[in-house]
C-alpha cells in the first residue's frame, strides 16, 4: 500500500496526455468487455459500477438503496455514456465520457491537494495520474 498526492493539476496533465490517458482508458475498456465483443453492454456496465461502489457513502459502508432506484442510477449513467443511444458503449463513447469524469474531477480538486491511500497493483486512473506525474518529475521534464 501507498500513498498518493494528487491536485486537479496532476489530473489535467494525465488527460492532456492523449497517448497516455487512451492507452489507460483503452485498457480499461478491454478489462471491462467480459465478452470481448468490441462494446459494453449495459450488464457489463453494471458490473463495473457496481465494482467501483460509486454508492457507498461513509468509508466503505454502502448505503442501502431499492433495487428499482438502483436500476434507475445505473441506467441513467449508462446512458450517459451510450452517447449514439443504440444501447451498447463503444471504445469512442466510454474515451469521450471517461475524459469528461476525469476533467470534471479535476476541476472539483482545483489547487488542493488530496491524499489518497492506493494499492500497490491499484490501477484507477487517479494513481496513473500521479505515476503519470511522479515519471515526468524524475525523468525531469
Amino acid at each position: 500500500m501507498g500513498v498518493i498526492i494528487i491536485d486537479g493539476s496532476t489530473v489535467r496533465a494525465f488527460v492532456n496526455d492523449e497517448p497516455h490517458f487512451n492507452t489507460s482508458v483503452n485498457a480499461q475498456f478491454v478489462s471491462l468487455d467480459v465478452n470481448n465483443d468490441g462494446v459494453l453492454s449495459r450488464s457489463e456496465m453494471r458490473k463495473a459500477f457496481e465494482s467501483m461502489r460509486l454508492l457507498e457513502t461513509h468509508f466503505g459502508v454502502d448505503t442501502a438503496v431499492p433495487p428499482e432506484e438502483l436500476t434507475r442510477i445505473y441506467d441513467s449513467v449508462f446512458q450517459s455514456f451510450d452517447g449514439d443511444h443504440n444501447g451498447t458503449v463503444d471504445p469512442e463513447e466510454f474515451r469521450s465520457e471517461m475524459k469528461k469524469i476525469m476533467l470534471a474531477v479535476a476541476d472539483g480538486l482545483g489547487s488542493c491537494p488530496i491524499q489518497m491511500a492506493v494499492e500497490d497493483d491499484d490501477q484507477s486512473f487517479l494513481k496513473q495520474a500521479a505515476d503519470l506525474e511522479a515519471a515526468k518529475i524524475e525523468g525531469g521534464s
